[in-house]
Formats: C-alpha cells, structure tokens, sequence
C-alpha cells in the first residue's frame, strides 16, 4: 500500500521536490520536536544560551552591530539545524555545533538574513497605512517621555494597543511579514542539506510553505496559544493565587524556563518540519 504523504509530492519545474502534508502535520512538528529537545534538555538549552548570547555580542558592536546581527541570526540558526540532524542520526547536540554555518555556504546564508530586516521593516513600515503611524510611535517609545510614570506609560500602552486601527495595523503588518518568514522558514536548511544559492532556497522555501499552507496555519495558531497565551494565563493565575511579593519569584521560577523549553522547541521545529516536508518517508 502507498504511503499517502508520498501520494502528494510535487517536484517543481527548476525547484526543490516537496510534500503536501496534511494540517496535522503543524501540531506534529512541535510534538517531534519537544520530543527531540526532552532527550537532551541541558545540551539544547546550553546551545539555545549559546546562540542568543552570540548574537547580543554581535548587537552591541558599536555602529554595525544593529545591522550585523539580523544577518548572522542565519548562520547561527545552522547550529540548531546541524545539532537536529546530529541527534537524528544518535549523536547529541553540542557548543560547538552552533557555529556549523560558518562552514558552510555563508555567502547564501549572509544574504538571507539582509532579506529579513529588509523584510519585517517594510512591513512595520507599513502599518503606518492603517493607524497613521500610532503602532510605530509605541514601538519606537515616540509615545512617552523619560520622565513619564511607569503606571502612566503602561496606561498609555495599553490603550495604543485597544485601539482597533493599531490592531488593524497589526493583523495587517502580520500578513505583509508573512511572504518574508515563510521565504526564510527553511530557506537556511535548503543551502545547508541541499547546496541552494540564496534566491532558490527562497523561491524553494516559500512553494513549500504556500504549498503546506494548511499545516503551516495550525502550526502558527499552535506557536501562538503556547508561545504567547499560555505565559500570559500562567502570569495571570500566579498573580491571583499568590501573595504580591512571592508571585512575581514564582512566575519567574516557572514561566521563564517555560519559554526557555518553548523557544529550544521552536528551533528545532526548523529541522523537522524541513525534513518532513522536503525528505518525507526517506
């Protein structure tokens, strides 16, 4: 009997063969991947330490460093990819891996991460269509002064954010940074496995995405409810339940490593939804 997954592979003219998988494939990928990161929890977190680490290194280098670190975040990103395919073949994540990329084919990955910045900017830059630019004023802190209360500045945060044009804005900026994170979703696992050059691991790696819209859709709602709703909800209940001067230790000492665990997921989520997705069955 045929595998159905295979039923649905589609190898495009000059591109990179792919699978449509079906809409469970999204919660799957974060379920493969939590899986991963549980056998060697320590060595992800020490490469998930590593890796952000690196990149404020490179942030605070004076003049260059804002421009510098949304490129290098690809090569970097390599580390996770090549500790996943490791741990696949029975290895087990390790430091050194991060810095796999720059072994790699960096003049394709470098660029990938220029496309991002261009990218996420033009999309901020578009909300300024919707809201008249209140989105940009709250992330840039053109809405409040140094001197301003904490309480004052947090209640005229709240408020930008209540105000349906900035949330307009937002759903609105989301779906025009959308093109560019699907293009560079597994753009970086093309020129690493497949030896792309940096427009066809783009052109490769948004087909596939479109292509998978179904799973790539329960994939974000899932990101969304675990990355962005349940700390929320944990924050909440721990303010309600416990006294003010131990709920804020608490919600340290349990959301944080929450989020740490999530975001190690998140990345090696990369490696298997590229793998099931450009080597299914294989």
């Amino acid at each position: 009997m045929s595998d159905p997954a295979h039923d649905r592979a589609v190898r495009p003219h000059g591109g990179f063969a792919y699978t449509r998988q079906r809409a469970s494939h999204g919660v799957r990928w974060l379920v493969q991947s939590y899986a991963m990161f549980r056998r060697h929890r320590l060595a992800w977190i020490g490469l998930l330490f590593g890796y952000y680490s690196a990149l404020v290194i490179v942030e605070v280098v004076p003049l260059v460093g804002v421009f510098l670190g949304p490129m290098v975040k690809p090569v970097l990103s390599v580390g996770f990819l090549a500790a996943a395919w490791s741990q696949e073949r029975g290895g087990k994540p390790a430091f050194p891996m991060l810095f796999r990329g720059f072994r790699t084919n960096v003049a394709a990955l470098l660029p990938l991460g220029l496309v991002f910045m261009v990218g996420i900017s033009l999309a901020l830059a578009a909300t300024a269509l919707i809201d008249g630019g209140q989105l940009l004023d709250l992330l840039y802190g053109r809405t409040s002064s140094a001197d301003e209360a904490p309480a004052v500045a947090a209640q005229g945060f709240a408020q930008t954010l209540a105000n349906p044009r900035v949330q307009l804005a937002m759903v609105f900026g989301a779906l025009c940074a959308a093109p560019t994170i699907l293009a560079l979703w597994w753009a970086p696992a093309l020129v690493v496995f497949q030896d792309a050059r940096f427009s066809a691991a783009l052109r490769g790696s948004l087909r596939a995405a479109l292509a998978n819209w179904r799973a790539v859709a329960i994939y974000a709602i899932a990101v969304f409810v675990l990355g962005a709703v349940m700390p929320a909800l944990l924050t909440v209940l721990l303010a309600v339940l416990l006294p003010t001067p131990l709920n804020a230790t608490v919600t340290a000492l349990v959301v944080l490593p929450y989020v740490a665990f999530f975001v190690a997921t998140l990345h090696i989520s990369d490696y298997v939804s590229y793998r099931d997705v450009f080597h299914a069955g294989e």
